[in-house]
C-alpha cells in the first residue's frame, strides 16, 4: 500500500462543479430526485448504490455495506436483500438505518436516516420475478452471512437448487425481500473550493421538514 495516503488527492485540486443556495425545495425528495438525475446523466456509474448502516445486536458498533436502490415507494427507499443475513437480523432488532449515496463525478453525498419496515409479499414477488434465474437461485442457494466450509459447499448447494427448479419457475424464498427506509433525514453535502463545502439538513416534523444549513 501507498504510505503517502494524503498524497492520494491533489490538494491544489479543488470542489467546484456546484452549489446549494439558499432557495431550495421544501421537499427534499424533489432535490434528490434533481441530484440522482443529473448523477445519472453524468460520469459516475451505477448511481443507484449506496452503504446502508445498521447497528450490532449489542449495540457496540455499526455495520455497513453497499447494497442497490431499486425503487422510491411513497418517499420509501427500497432495497432487497436476505431477510436472515446480518443486516437482516440487526434490523429485526433495531429497525433503523443510515443509508448514504456518493457521487464523486459531482462532488455531492446523500446522507438519509430513518426507519425501517419489510414491504409486501406481493411487491418483493414481483421484484424477485423479473430477476435472471441464476440470481433467483443463489437466493435460495446462499445462507447470507453465516460462516461456510468451502467454496465448493456453496456451488454444491446451487447445482441443487438449479436442478430443482429445472424447467420451473423460481419462486421466491421466504427469507429474500425488500425493505423500505422512511426516512425522517435527509443531509445534502455539496462539495465547495477551500473546503467551504455546503451542507443542507432535512429533518421531518410531523407532516413537513425543517430545514437547515450546517457548517462544513
Amino acid at each position: 500500500m501507498n504510505n503517502s495516503l494524503e498524497n492520494l488527492r491533489d490538494d491544489h485540486s479543488d470542489f467546484d462543479k456546484n452549489n446549494l443556495s439558499d432557495d431550495l425545495p421544501l421537499d427534499p425528495f424533489e432535490l434528490f430526485n434533481t441530484w440522482f438525475d443529473e448523477a445519472s446523466k453524468g460520469n459516475d456509474i451505477e448511481v443507484n448504490a449506496c452503504s446502508i448502516s445498521t447497528i450490532n445486536i449489542d449495540h457496540k458498533a455499526p455495520s455497513s455495506r453497499i447494497v442497490y436502490l431499486k425503487e422510491i415507494i411513497s418517499n420509501q427507499f427500497v432495497f432487497y436483500t436476505n431477510y436472515s443475513s446480518q443486516k437482516g437480523t440487526e434490523l429485526s432488532k433495531t429497525p433503523n438505518a443510515c443509508m448514504l449515496f456518493f457521487w464523486p463525478h459531482q462532488q455531492r453525498q446523500i446522507s438519509i436516516k430513518g426507519s425501517v419496515h419489510k414491504i409486501s409479499n406481493e411487491k418483493s414477488d414481483a421484484y424477485f420475478a423479473s430477476r435472471p434465474k441464476s440470481s433467483q437461485i443463489g437466493a435460495w442457494a446462499s445462507k447470507q452471512s453465516e460462516i461456510i466450509d468451502s467454496k465448493k459447499a456453496l456451488l454444491d448447494a446451487y447445482l441443487k437448487y438449479e436442478e430443482e427448479f429445472k424447467g420451473k419457475d423460481v419462486p421466491r424464498p421466504p427469507h429474500w425481500g425488500g425493505y423500505a427506509l422512511e426516512a425522517k433525514e435527509i443531509e445534502f453535502w455539496q462539495g465547495r473550493p477551500s473546503r467551504f463545502h455546503d451542507r443542507i439538513n432535512y429533518s421531518k416534523s410531523d407532516n413537513s421538514w425543517i430545514i437547515h444549513r450546517k457548517n462544513p
